[in-house]
């Protein structure tokens, strides 16, 4: 009882959503290119000049056909200037609806089906090739599902019950042709198909070493941004270390005390650097075994890896452990202070870091001076010292061109080299946004 109930509603709720949908398109318009318009233009002009030969050709004509043993039909053909006029119209007519065949192809269904239905039955052939052509392009290319598929069998319909049943549309010697020729354009593009699916997998396999090559390059960027990040972070803090334990062998016998003091600064420093150094592997792995237990500083392992990274607000604390070797350094912060982004912050921290430690390293005995100022559109660090004694560490100079590499990313310059007055001088220029 239900189902009875509820036909009538759904079938009118399918009439509705069809008139509906009747004028709405399904996709988008159709906008052949050139070369398919030059193609319909071309095919409307040769079925005209065919047609309308045949029409000319056949004007006046009476043709007797023998349509089975003993039977014959006369079927005589339009006549005088109003056939001619009549068959050349409807010829032209179909024909040249075809060169919009694509842009408005129901429109030219609709002009192509009239055209037919009005042409005399004994010169059918005027029109009903251009007929066909219609009926394929509404059927590929209408972007109105609902009226072509109301169209396509109602014209169909149309022309086929308008028809003469005892005389052939396409002659019996053509017919062979018309095998064929499908057949022809099936091999024609299945060939097509199979050229464009060699080609696209040639793009395929191009796009997928364009990756690879991609991601190689990346990983030889992150590798040696970690390697910078490792230089920058052994190279200091182990080297602070270095001096402050060889300070400490020298004195342990004479001032025991002093020698405890800097053994607590080898101590602090290496945990500086262990802190930094989980900075640095967090790049290499998220997931890490728990190892809390035993830490003498009291810190979780998920702290000190969430723990941020070294920025300008932390210079107090290296310049404070550089101190501690030995070395004497004045720091100056010039300028109101201004929020950076975190990598600018870092970037300009290790310029410091790397400065004062070559300074340790090479210069023995000297005197640094840190200077940070901000200005509107640049901030400038500069790190200098007054030179000493050799030291007997050699350098690489890897470090001031990691220096370079990290300052490239913020279209920062890095300016290195002697003092006239004697010493060293590191100058750091990063611009700036304007606030």
């Amino acid at each position: 009882m239900t189902d009875a109930g509820t036909t009538p509603e759904r079938l009118r709720e399918a009439a509705r959503r069809a008139v509906r949908d009747f004028g709405r398109p399904s996709g988008p318009p159709p906008r052949p290119g050139g070369r398919a318009q030059l193609f319909d233009v071309s095919v409307a002009l040769a079925l005209g000049i065919v047609t309308v030969y045949y029409g000319i050709d056949n004007v006046d004509n009476v043709v007797i056909r023998q349509v089975a043993p003993g039977v014959q039909v006369v079927v005589p053909r339009p006549t005088g200037a109003g056939g001619l006029a009549l068959m050349v119209t409807l010829a032209s007519v179909a024909s040249a609806a075809l060169a919009l065949r694509r842009r408005y192809p129901l429109t030219v269904l609709c002009v192509v089906t009239a055209a037919t239905l009005a042409t005399p039955q004994s010169v059918l052939r005027l029109t009903f090739y251009a007929f066909v052509i219609a009926v394929y392009s509404a059927a590929v290319y209408s972007p109105y599902r609902v009226a072509t598929l109301t169209a396509l069998p109602l014209s169909v319909l149309l022309v086929g019950t308008s028809g003469n049943s005892v005389l052939p549309i396409v002659p019996n010697e053509y017919v062979a042709l018309l095998i064929l020729a499908p057949m022809a354009v099936a091999a024609v593009g299945v060939r097509t198909w199979r050229f464009r699916t060699d080609e696209g997998r040639a793009r395929l396999s191009a796009l997928e070493r364009e990756q690879a090559e991609a991601l190689r390059r990346a990983v030889e960027h992150e590798r040696a941004r970690i390697a910078r990040e490792l230089h920058d972070v052994v190279t200091h803090n182990v080297s602070v270390m270095i001096i402050q334990a060889g300070a400490a062998r020298k004195i342990m016998e004479t001032s025991p005390e002093q020698a405890g003091q800097a053994l607590l600064a080898v101590e602090a420093g290496g945990r500086a650097a262990m802190t930094e150094l989980r900075h640095v592997m967090g790049l290499l792995t998220m997931a890490e075994e728990d190892e809390d237990a035993d830490r003498p500083d009291g810190l979780s392992r998920a702290a000190a890896e969430l723990a941020p990274q070294p920025g300008l607000d932390q210079l107090e604390g290296l310049v404070g452990r550089v101190r501690d070797t030995g070395l004497s350094v004045g720091l100056t912060m010039a300028g109101p202070p201004r929020p950076l982004p975190p990598g600018l912050e870092l970037a300009a921290y290790r310029v410091v870091q790397e400065a004062l430690t070559n300074t340790v390293k090479h210069a023995s005995g000297a005197t640094a001076a840190v200077t940070v100022e901000y200005h509107p559109e640049h901030l400038r660090v500069e790190v200098t010292d007054t030179g000493g004694r050799p030291g007997t560490a050699g350098g690489s100079g890897r470090g001031l061109i990691g220096l370079r590499e990290r300052l490239t990313v913020y279209g920062g310059t890095l300016n290195a080299g002697p003092r006239l007055t004697g010493g060293y001088r590191v100058e750091a220029l990063i611009p700036l946004e304007t606030p």
